[in-house]
């Protein structure tokens, strides 16, 4: 009888121990995809076809009549001159924003908003900026400037959004295909929603609200945080992009594995929260990091990079964006972030060049690219490191990277934009007759289905190269290739 009851006793303790652990474990909720998740919604009877109606969430945004600024100012020969700003020399200005987002009933102008906040906002982008679609960065804000935290369209509470604008890309889906792909792979990608957006009362189009990558309060997005006062930090967040004033002095610029025109600057602590002290802290710590990846140690089990990173996260990361082509990677749209817990991961940002939709030129799909960029440079001459993505991009074509999959998504997702996507064409559809936006010309697409097609015949014939050749990753591990890395290791 006592072993009986001693037996009930532990069992009971472990019952309490799982339970404690599942509270006090921070685990990533399930992916939300807007257009599996939503309400079918009735088709309204009660009013004409004068009345803007959407199954989309309805963004309004009210600047008074006043100019957004950061549009980029030409010269007469169309050389950049700089970037606008308010009549005060401010680069954002305030405005109005409302939401409206029904869940089980379309929305129309004159509804009731479910959001109404006031908001500073400015032009958002680089290359974007200079296309007649404009993206918006926007901060809800109190009535005395601080940030308002609130809930958009479902997604955790913040005051920090972009409302990104497709227009070069013409399926309007790479944002948000590969950003909830990604969160289906990686511990973190951005949250998105698909929603329809009226600046000063004009229709603008189909918009993704999309979460900025940065810290915030009770779980939203990435558990950073910082004590000014005490000049500490659990983690932070870096972004790699082109040059500024504000760049760090890290280890992989001064070894000459950085793009000339790319830098990288402190994100998180942002200007308000970092000190002198904690830029130095920072610097020192990130250039530690970089100094292990590009040592004589680098694969060494206590001194390399295996102690320093989320092995997972750079995994996923590398073949998510060597799939669509997103070489951007590695000199602009590059976040990487040291967590709480000393590791550090990458984030995911900006798939609007992804799957052959560079301006410039072409992209191939019949090579590796990312075996180049910094960090990767060295992370694929272990043959650990090789083997893990070559294991885990055979895993996931038999799941959320199958050729199944990937179509279905891509017919599931405008079969639920619907009619939003004509409202779209009437508003930009004339850039289907811009030749100039790729080069060669041959490249510009004159149709919504033709766009579509493009992707998808992409996406096809570069997973049928990986499938083909994602071992050939094993070469650049191979001992004769590293062995000046490593033969001054032990």
């Amino acid at each position: 009888m006592k072993n009986k009851i001693i037996g009930i006793l532990l069992c009971i303790a472990l019952l309490i121990t799982g339970f404690s652990a599942t509270i006090f474990l921070k685990q990533e909720p399930p992916r939300v995809h807007q257009h599996r998740s939503a309400i079918e919604k009735p088709v309204c009877t009660d009013h004409g076809t004068d009345v803007f109606c959407t199954h989309l969430p309805l963004v309004q945004i009210d600047t008074g009549g006043k100019e957004i600024p950061g549009k980029p100012i030409l010269d007469e020969e169309g050389h950049h001159k700089g970037f606008t700003t308010a009549s005060d020399d401010a680069d954002r200005i305030l405005s109005t924003v409302r939401i409206t987002d029904h869940e089980e009933t379309n929305n129309h102008i004159g509804d009731e908003p479910t959001l109404v906040s006031e908001a500073t906002i400015h032009v958002h982008g680089n290359s974007s900026r200079y296309f007649d679609k404009l993206s918006y960065k926007i901060k809800l804000v109190d009535s005395v400037g601080d940030g308002n935290d609130q809930s958009v369209m479902g997604m955790d509470a913040h005051s920090e959004w972009v409302l990104h604008g497709p227009f070069l890309d013409k399926t309007l889906l790479r944002n948000y295909m590969w950003y909830n792909i990604g969160g289906e792979i990686m511990g973190y990608a951005p949250n998105v929603r698909f929603c329809e957006l009226f600046l000063n009362g004009e229709y603008e189009g189909v918009y993704v609200m999309t979460e900025t990558v940065t810290a915030g309060k009770n779980g939203a997005r990435l558990p950073l945080t910082v004590d000014k006062k005490d000049n500490t930090y659990s983690g932070y967040l870096l972004r790699m992009d082109r040059t500024s004033e504000e760049d760090i002095n890290n280890f992989t610029k001064y070894a000459y594995r950085l793009n000339a025109t790319s830098g990288i600057n402190i994100e998180y602590p942002g200007k308000k929260n970092i000190t002198p002290e904690l830029m130095t802290s920072i610097t020192k710590d990130f250039s530690s990091f970089e100094k292990a990846i590009y040592s004589y140690d680098f694969d060494n089990d206590a001194y390399g990079y295996k102690k320093l990173i989320d092995i997972d996260s750079f995994v996923n990361y590398f073949i998510i964006n060597e799939l669509t082509g997103n070489y951007d990677v590695g000199a602009y749209s590059t976040y990487i972030y040291k967590d709480k817990d000393g590791r550090f991961r990458m984030c995911i940002w900006d798939f609007n060049n992804a799957c052959d939709n560079y301006q410039e030129q072409a992209i191939p799909t019949d090579d590796f690219r990312l075996i180049n960029a910094p960090w990767y440079w060295m992370l694929v001459k272990d043959k650990d490191f090789t083997k893990r993505i070559i294991d885990r991009y055979r895993d996931l074509r038999k799941s959320v990277l199958s050729d199944e999959y990937l179509d279905q998504y891509i017919d599931d997702t405008i079969a639920y934009l619907g009619d939003a996507v004509k409202r779209n064409e009437e508003r930009w559809g004339y850039s289907y007759d811009d030749d100039t936006l790729l080069n060669p010309a041959e490249r510009n697409l004159h149709s919504f289905d033709s766009a579509v097609t493009q992707m998808k015949d992409y996406i096809r014939r570069r997973t049928e190269f990986l499938d083909e050749n994602i071992d050939v990753l094993a070469q650049y591990s191979a001992q004769s290739r590293v062995k000046k890395f490593i033969e001054n290791a032990n």
